[in-house]
């Protein structure tokens, strides 16, 4: 059975916070919305559910009707980037709190409660109360007070965000073996796409209230059915430009020629917007067709083994990621190479042609 929205609105006043939206979430799946602050993530999680009773439209889960159902009457857990734990209760109480409430047994709780503490590195704090903890330990606690609980649906609203790095990447890596086997239904909000890409399943897109797209996510990262769809799912920025397919040559740049390599070779003479990742341009040689990008340099980060390049390219900002480090001057004149290869095409209308 799944959870299903059907043709679900949320509006406010004149104000249209969700669009009309329909979406499937299969039991014991891990879904992903994604998309950047005040794109409707967290309005669609509340109306998931029930905080929240959506505007028009319909919640059907296990195959019955829930939308009128309040969200205590659901089983249902959620965590927010701000943690939310009860101030005079220790840790060990906090984390524990919704399996007295289901009356299960001192030892099935205590058992619980100590796999949680050890997943999230709390066994040390768990007779201290929240006032005594860091804000990163406090997330960890409503983390672990949400993974105990055997919910039909659990909601991750960005709840990795307060965290340090280290613990950070650890539960990303954790966290969808932690509900692996479950029957539940999982959704993590998140305005990283690697953060999706990182824990697979399935990937809604969001932007101003409307899903853009919704499937397998390494299909939605590598076949967006439209800009917007590529623009959400790319960190850094997709590279744009509006570009002619001329023959087998690209216009693009004021006149620059480009050839059109295997993902244009389809497309009929025209006008189109094409689309470059930021890993697709970079400082070395391209292995297939390659366009040259000629740019004043803007920005230049460099990590331990990435170098993030901005230019200033014919009055629009590229980025290239590469491995490596490639100490380009600010204000220098730098050559890139983009792969031509891997571009994507859009018609004037924003769905993806190629």
């Amino acid at each position: 059975m799944a959870l299903e929205l059907i043709d679900i609105t949320k509006r406010s006043g004149a104000d249209i916070h969700i669009h009309p939206t329909s979406l499937v979430l299969p039991e014991g799946s891990f879904n992903v919305l994604l998309g950047t602050t005040l794109s409707g993530k967290t309005t669609l999680m509340q109306i998931m559910a029930g905080i929240q009773q959506p505007t028009s439209g319909s919640i059907r889960f296990r195959g019955k009707d829930v939308t009128g159902v309040a969200v205590q009457q659901r089983n249902v857990s959620m965590v927010y980037q701000q943690f939310i734990n009860y101030p005079n209760f220790s840790v060990y109480d906090n984390i524990a709190s919704p399996l007295k409430v289901a009356g299960m047994s001192r030892a099935e709780i205590d058992r619980r409660v100590m796999a949680a503490a050890d997943l999230l590195r709390l066994k040390p704090m768990l007779k201290r109360r929240p006032s005594e903890l860091s804000g990163g330990q406090q997330q960890r606690t409503a983390i672990a007070r949400a993974i105990v609980k055997d919910s039909d649906l659990i909601l991750l609203d960005e709840p990795l965000a307060n965290l340090d790095y280290k613990l950070r990447e650890e539960l990303r890596d954790e966290l969808p073996k932690l509900f692996a086997g479950r029957n539940a239904i999982v959704v993590y909000a998140t305005t990283e796409p690697s953060e999706a890409l990182l824990f697979g399943g399935n990937t809604a897109t969001l932007h101003e209230g409307r899903v853009t797209q919704f499937g397998p996510t390494a299909s939605t990262y590598r076949t967006p059915k439209d800009l917007q769809t590529a623009q959400v799912f790319s960190d850094p920025p997709i590279n744009t430009a509006p570009v002619e397919k001329r023959g087998d040559r690209l216009l693009l740049f004021g006149g620059k020629s480009w050839p059109a390599g295997a993902a244009a070779s389809r497309l009929a003479d025209g006008r189109y917007t094409l689309g470059l990742r930021p890993h697709h341009v970079s400082p070395l040689p391209v292995s297939g067709v390659s366009g040259e990008v000629e740019g004043r340099v803007l920005v230049t980060e460099l990590s331990g083994s990435e170098s993030v390049i901005h230019l200033d390219v014919a009055g629009s900002t590229w980025v290239s990621l590469s491995h490596g480090i490639h100490p380009l001057e600010v204000g220098a004149q730098a050559r890139l190479h983009a792969d031509v290869d891997r571009a994507l095409f859009f018609a004037p209308s924003g769905e993806r042609v190629s």
